[in-house]
């Protein structure tokens, strides 16, 4: 099976299209030839400056222009935020992910307090995440050199939808900061949000852009959007289990060597459900009771999740090895 990032739209459409039991099935089969089926990588995600951002996206309620229950509090200190990461280690995770509502990073002291937050928790041994909004190449630069892992900036939605969701930056903004995360040699983490009002081809546009990059992102995240009083969205109806499974399946299987992550929106899905996403290629949780600012499932609830389902742990950088379809594997 040959890693392509040359894939077509209507080959994507045809694959997203396909009956839901037998893409399920060709996804799971695709996810066993490149991943330990019973493993799951945990990773924690903390709010470390939240509110007040200026940006108009419409899902989101730490925009400064909508009225809604989110607090508003500057950048925490580096101390309580390590407190935070040993915690999250404690419990499990190998990634911490560290979030401010900013447009852009400024060359300020806080973006010095966030330099200092990742080299903390890189020493913990933990892999190291942050989503900062827009970033130059020197800043990713410095992130790295902090020992940044990975660089969350997700696309959201399609090109041709995305106007409709922000109209305080541009969908090719977007692509440069993915492009300096990648040159840094940063590891990329870009998905988006399904159920914003977007149609089916949205949904197969966005993922055409991640999967015809130069190089996959090696973490994509699938979020279904929690409406939030105050916001535009707020009203938007509850995106169905079928069309989160029909996503995580279409990703997996053109993008087979990424992880792709069951994201927000996972706090409404029974274990029944989150299995079925596990079953279509995800490999990838938050855990937490906060997702910044949204509900996520609490850690004892995972617990026992992973228990049911006999998964385990993703250990922190732990890199893609060969393939299992090209190791040697016993015959029955």
């Amino acid at each position: 099976m040959i890693i392509r990032n040359d894939w077509t739209r209507e080959e994507i459409t045809e694959i997203y299209n396909t009956s839901i039991m037998d893409l399920v099935y060709r996804a799971a089969t695709v996810h066993r030839a490149y991943h330990d089926p019973n493993e799951v990588q945990v990773c924690t995600l903390l709010s470390v400056k939240t509110g007040g951002c200026p940006e108009d996206c419409a899902y989101c309620p730490q925009a400064a222009r909508y009225h809604t229950d989110v607090k508003v509090h500057k950048l925490m200190e580096v101390d309580e935020v390590l407190d935070s990461a040993k915690a999250a280690k404690d419990n499990g995770s190998t990634r911490f992910c560290m979030g401010a509502a900013w447009r852009e990073v400024r060359d300020n002291r806080d973006f010095d307090k966030v330099l200092e937050m990742v080299k903390g928790v890189n020493g913990m041994g933990m892999e190291v995440c942050c989503t900062l909004g827009m970033l130059t190449e020197e800043q990713a630069e410095k992130l790295k050199d902090a020992g940044l892992y990975a660089y969350n900036h997700n696309l959201d939605t399609s090109e041709e939808h995305y106007d409709e969701i922000i109209s305080t930056r541009t969908y090719d903004d977007r692509l440069d900061t993915l492009n300096n995360v990648r040159k840094a040699k940063i590891s990329v983490c870009s998905g988006g949000i399904i159920g914003m009002g977007e149609s089916h081809q949205d949904r197969v546009g966005m993922l055409h852009t991640l999967a015809t990059l130069e190089e996959h992102p090696e973490s994509v995240p699938v979020n279904a959007l929690v409406p939030v009083e105050g916001t535009p969205l707020e009203d938007q109806p509850r995106v169905s289990i079928w069309e989160m499974i029909r996503m995580i399946a279409t990703a997996r299987i053109i993008m087979p060597n990424s992880m792709v992550r069951l994201s927000a929106g996972r706090v409404r899905m029974s274990v029944e459900e989150q299995a079925m996403c596990f079953l279509a290629g995800a490999n990838s949780i938050f855990a937490g009771e906060k997702l910044l600012t949204t509900p996520n499932p609490e850690e004892d609830m995972d617990k026992q999740m992973f228990q049911t389902l006999n998964l385990k742990p993703r250990a922190s950088f732990k890199e893609n090895e060969e393939p299992l379809e090209f190791q040697t594997i016993p015959q029955h």
